[in-house]
């Protein structure tokens, strides 16, 4: 294993599941928000915004909001990083 590998972070995407998913504005404009971005940082710490489209539809801009802190939205971050977690060791480089 090389000692001067540096991963700054990872990232994975997670889709909201529709009972979880809630609603957000941004200069006058609606979003439902159905997806998150989670990233491990570097010291271990999760990050995670939630991203979603205009409840009027459109497209709207790739817009970034904040989590609510609801355990039911905690308890999805943490056990889709598991999932990704199973990922990544299974993983297989592919040329």
């Amino acid at each position: 294993m090389r000692d001067d590998v540096e991963v700054s972070a990872l990232a994975i995407n997670v889709a909201i599941p529709d009972d979880l998913q809630w609603t957000d504005s941004r200069r006058d404009v609606v979003f439902r928000l159905t997806t998150l971005n989670v990233r491990l940082l570097p010291d271990g710490r999760l990050a995670a915004k939630a991203y979603g489209r205009p409840v009027d539809g459109g497209r709207g801009a790739y817009t970034s909001f904040p989590v609510p802190d609801r355990p039911e939205l905690t308890g999805l971050i943490g056990e889709a990083a598991k999932v990704a977690a199973g990922r990544w060791q299974t993983a297989s480089v592919q040329g």
